[in-house]
């Protein structure tokens, strides 16, 4: 019959991650890891068995039918297996729900949970993500009616009972400067508000519920104008008719995802608070959805490493296997070092969210979050679209055939760069955070984490990296242009710094049990540099973007 390639398998993603299983060792109590445990491996199982599946079919969108066969319009959606799985593995595992128990641990716990669940939910996570974050923000409304009405089906563990969110912000001239919003928000005889507008990228729109922003009729231009409704979205068993989806949109990847582009023709919405500064009040939600944005680009490189190193040991090239070929073990060693980083990086944040939330963090700790997680979101989602190319390669030319599974990991990943904040947004809002004393916070926090350090030329690399960053701040302070041209720089930098320090302190963490592998990977981390800062030379870049 000839050469048949065994295909990569996937390794356990909870019992056979060292990484995952070492941080929840260091950063949480024996007790509460204990609670937790059996949810950590029964979602492994079900990536496991959802991997397998995938390999077995094609995968498939969801197809939208608006009109039924006699001319009335419901605008049903159809969705994949792991979509219709999605609340019940959802709710009978608390992915969601942990993160809002009452203790400093939630958020590592519930992210944890995420992490193994995101790449088998097919994306269903996005819509998690939205639903965390209107429960977040619902909770800081202080609405006692729409906290009681929307929170138990939000933080639900029924599935019977159990809430998604959309978060509806987006339009055609907004994206990410909503101060753009054109949707109206009106009046009508009774008091109720109503809401009339488009919303082009509605990623949760089968939900029950969501969050919209929108001006009210006669207040002024401006993102300060804007107030911040609740609306629901179901009729019973049908779709309210005020609501119309107009498309699912054809996207590069995340094809599982039902997104749409909606017509808002008269819903009925209530505010969340004051009839202005709704911008201010989806500020609670960005640390909870770029967090969710970081953990699944992490989740999304975990994935394309795990099948990468598999294959290495099944394919043999040349007389040898992969893994046996220098230059190929170099590869994939580096690929591991800088995930290895995000990793860390990633589920600090997580850690610091839940710390922060339940005032058990020290006070320079809400700072060092503020800064933590844009630099967290925006480093890690064009990190996995790095790595996730980088990983196909290791498969040659299977690593571009559809039906092997793999292509979609790269198509997934290019999303993590763009939602909740592009790079560049994020890197101004990186910047926004440094006018206060956030670096101070930073350096606070990356002097306790090298404490103990026992590496003392990582110690040295990252200190000599936060000074350049220090010192390019103080050179261009009164250089706006400059300091924003160098914003991506600046915050890869910081980035990569903190991401070392926390390397370091698991290295030091791990060495009474043995460390030469937490070692190798802070020095091949360091080794690949820690400093992006650039000089931007505005001439340069007028001449190249002048006329040709």
């Amino acid at each position: 019959m000839g050469f048949l390639q065994d295909p990569p398998q996937l390794a356990h993603p909870y019992r056979e991650d060292p990484l995952l299983r070492a941080m929840l060792r260091r950063a949480l109590p024996p007790s509460r890891l204990a609670a937790i445990e059996n949810d950590l491996e029964a979602l492994g199982d079900y990536a496991l068995m959802a991997w397998q599946r995938a390999c077995r079919s094609t995968r498939r969108k969801p197809v939208l039918t608006q009109w039924d066969a006699w001319g009335r319009r419901v605008d049903r959606i159809e969705l994949t297996e792991a979509w219709q799985e999605g609340p019940h593995i959802t709710t009978r595992h608390a992915v969601l729900a942990a993160g809002h128990e009452a203790h400093e641990h939630a958020r590592l716990e519930e992210f944890a949970r995420a992490y193994l669940y995101h790449v088998a939910s097919e994306f269903y996570s996005c819509p998690l993500a939205m639903t965390d974050g209107a429960a977040t923000a619902l909770k800081a409304s202080g609405n006692k009616a729409l906290i009681e009405r929307a929170l138990p089906h939000l933080l639900s563990r029924d599935a019977s009972t159990f809430w998604l969110s959309g978060q509806w912000m987006t339009e055609n001239a907004g994206g990410s400067d909503v101060g753009n919003t054109e949707t109206v928000a009106r009046q009508d005889a009774s008091g109720q508000w109503r809401l009339y507008g488009r919303k082009w990228f509605s990623s949760a729109v089968v939900g029950d519920m969501a969050l919209a922003l929108a001006r009210p009729e006669g207040a002024g231009p401006g993102p300060g104008a804007l107030a911040l409704f609740y609306v629901e979205t179901m009729d019973g068993d049908r779709r309210k008719p005020e609501l119309v989806i107009d498309r699912l949109k054809d996207k590069l990847g995340t094809h599982e995802l039902p997104t749409a582009e909606i017509h808002l023709d008269g819903l009925p919405a209530w505010p969340l608070g004051e009839l202005s500064n709704g911008v201010r009040q989806v500020a609670p939600m960005l640390n909870i959805t770029r967090t969710w944005n970081a953990v699944g680009a992490t989740a999304s490189m975990a994935r394309a490493l795990s099948l990468a190193r598999d294959y290495a040991t099944r394919r043999h090239a040349f007389g040898k296997r992969l893994i046996d070929q220098p230059l190929h073990a170099q590869t994939l060693a580096d690929m591991q070092a800088e995930f290895e980083g995000a990793f860390a990086l990633t589920f600090e944040v997580a850690h610091l969210l839940g710390r922060v939330e339940q005032g058990a963090a020290p006070p320079h700790e809400a700072a060092l979050l503020r800064l933590l997680t844009p630099l967290a979101k925006l480093w890690t989602g064009k990190m996995a679209v790095e790595l996730c190319s980088e990983a196909l390669e290791c498969f040659g030319g299977a690593g571009y055939i559809e039906d092997t599974g793999l292509p979609q990991l790269l198509r997934d990943a290019q999303v993590y760069a763009i939602w909740e904040g592009t790079t560049n947004v994020l890197s101004l809002d990186s910047l926004r955070a440094l006018a206060g004393d956030h670096l101070g916070a930073l350096r606070t926090a990356i002097e306790t984490w090298l404490a103990d350090s026992i590496d003392a030329h990582a110690r040295q690399e990252i200190h000599k990296a936060l000074d350049a960053a220090t010192a390019y701040l103080q050179t261009n302070a009164n250089q706006r242009d400059a300091l924003e041209a160098g914003a991506r720089g600046l915050a890869l930098t910081l980035a990569r710094c903190t991401a070392a320090a926390l390397l370091a302190r698991h290295d030091t963490w791990s060495a009474p049990h043995g460390h030469a592998r937490t070692a190798a990977a802070l020095r091949r981390f360091v080794a690949h540099g820690l400093s992006r800062l650039s000089a931007a030379d505005p001439t340069d870049t007028a001449l190249l973007l002048g006329p040709h």
